[in-house]
């Protein structure tokens, strides 16, 4: 049920209309990225965890581009937990901070062993509590491996956020909350994709490509960026995966 009641709403509109033209974007970027999914790639939910923390300063192409090879020798955590460190090393090399992400992945997978016997946690507390892994990590492995509703708010998210007036908050865990009250739980996890991949292909930080936007009528900084089509268009990137 839709809440109605008058909050103080970022762009002074009333909270049902706040509501209502936020669902109404969701579904305009729900059709305009009907192949939006989490762009790490992976076949288990470990696989997806560690993926998510070796992400960390660097592009998604590249973990794509090093993962196959991390997994296909260390394809569980008992197996990355007892590794020798220098190997890893050598397949994280491409990362950068190719040390400080090996100690990581060993660590988390350690952690795996120690305090689940291996298996990825489904709850956020337990995912979480294991090193390396914060809220974000937490909601895109439960959201995305496991179907469990949940907000992920990385800088393309908060940013789009702000910018399409759902909230002022800069704090992520606040944007979270915000942002989730206006959409219903089993929307959450495709939000994140949605906002995600239109914060990487059209509203970039430093020259968002407003006149190709296709939400740009109920966004209430559609003029920030560039309001050309035609130039417009020269700026949208195809989907990066990084």
């Amino acid at each position: 049920m839709v809440e109605t009641s008058e909050q103080p709403t970022p762009t002074g509109e009333s909270r049902l209309a706040l509501v209502r033209r936020a669902r109404r974007i969701d579904r305009v970027l729900a059709e305009t990225y009907p192949d939006a999914r989490a762009e790490l790639d992976f076949t288990t939910p470990f696989e997806l965890l560690v993926a998510t923390v070796l992400s960390a300063q660097t592009t998604d192409v590249r973990v794509n581009a090093t993962t196959p090879t991390l997994f296909a020798r260390y394809p569980d955590a008992a197996s990355l937990a007892a590794a020798e460190p220098a190997d890893v090393e050598e397949i994280l090399r491409p990362l950068g901070f190719y040390r400080a992400k090996t100690r990581s992945a060993i660590g988390l997978a350690q952690a795996l062993v120690e305090r689940h016997g291996g298996e990825v946690p489904r709850r956020l507390p337990d995912l979480v509590a294991l090193p390396g892994v914060g809220r974000k990590t937490a909601n895109v492995v439960l959201g995305n491996a496991f179907g469990i509703p949940g907000i992920t708010v990385d800088t393309h998210f908060g940013r789009l956020a702000r910018r399409l007036g759902f909230t002022e908050e800069e704090d992520p865990v606040k944007v979270e909350h915000a942002v989730g009250e206006l959409f219903p739980r089993k929307d959450w996890v495709m939000l994140s994709h949605h906002l995600v991949w239109h914060g990487r292909r059209v509203c970039h930080a430093r020259r968002p490509a407003c006149g190709a936007c296709p939400v740009a009528r109920w966004c209430p900084s559609n003029g920030l960026g560039e309001s050309d089509p035609v130039a417009a268009a020269k700026l949208l990137r195809p989907g990066p995966r990084g």
